[in-house]
């Protein structure tokens, strides 16, 4: 979720002291509290109040630094001005849908389209594999695109309603890329085994048929880290840990833009 990528110590001689040193780095720090609960939120309210309002989906990612940091020791910070992520603990929170939406899996495409650089629109056919209830396919055809959902169950009446969804009664593993044509995204949120999911992946990606996917690794009681590095090592890959994720990453692999073919 938010990897601390300049973690430095820094002493302290005081509340004060500590308030000073961080804002002289930058102006804004989330806490994350592990020790010396008190004194370390004495230190964080010297310092400049920080937004955390819940997003409205479609709203951007903050901009500005957020570094984190903790109190260590009472004499001790350790903080990063930079990290991975633009939300405290890489939290992203929204205001949520809880009338239209068939299941909270929704979550994890608002968070994914937050943090990246395009999402699904008009004109745009996506793929949905293992789509019921409709959690995905919900948010695809909420953006404007054509949905070809595949799920061995029905969606929810009020998502397979929707304009520009369509789905299929079948299983998602059984669709040959083959037989599919050209679709501009693959989304897959099934239950199942990452190394099961790969072998359907890279048949897509053999006969170059999809542009962009995102899909769910979903594990077991022990992480396949093996099956994880697969993923990650496919070239254009993004393999991250959203905060809607639970025992699951999220891989992501977007078709190259000119700019950064040129």
């Amino acid at each position: 979720q938010n990897i601390w990528e300049s973690p430095v110590f820094i002493p302290i001689e005081s509340i004060g002291d500590g308030a000073r040193k961080l804002s002289a780095i930058q102006r804004n720090w989330h806490l994350h509290s592990e020790e010396h609960h008190r004194r370390a939120a004495l230190i964080q309210e010297k310092l400049p109040h920080v937004s955390e309002k819940p997003l409205r989906f479609g709203d951007p990612a903050p901009t500005a630094p957020l570094g984190s940091w903790t109190l260590w020791e009472p004499g001790l910070i350790l903080a990063s001005a930079r990290c991975s992520s633009p939300f405290p603990d890489g939290e992203v929170r929204f205001h949520e849908n809880k009338i239209d939406p068939p299941s909270r899996a929704y979550l994890k495409l608002w968070e994914t389209f937050t943090l990246l650089p395009k999402r699904p629109g008009p004109g745009d056919l996506c793929l949905d594999l293992g789509s019921a209830p409709g959690g995905w396919t919900w948010v695809l055809a909420s953006l404007g695109a054509q949905v070809f959902s595949i799920d061995k169950a029905h969606l929810a009446p009020q998502v397979e309603a929707m304009p520009g969804v369509t789905h299929c009664i079948g299983s998602g593993f059984a669709l040959d890329p083959r037989h599919a044509g050209a679709v501009d995204w693959l989304f897959s949120d099934m239950i199942c085994y990452p190394d099961r999911l790969y072998e359907v992946i890279t048949r897509w990606i053999a006969l170059g048929s999809c542009r962009n996917f995102v899909c769910t690794l979903k594990f077991q009681a022990e992480t396949d880290h093996i099956t994880a590095a697969k993923f990650a090592a496919i070239p254009g890959s993004r393999v991250m840990h959203l905060s809607c994720n639970k025992h699951e990453l999220t891989w992501v692999r977007l078709e190259a833009t000119p700019d950064q073919l040129s």
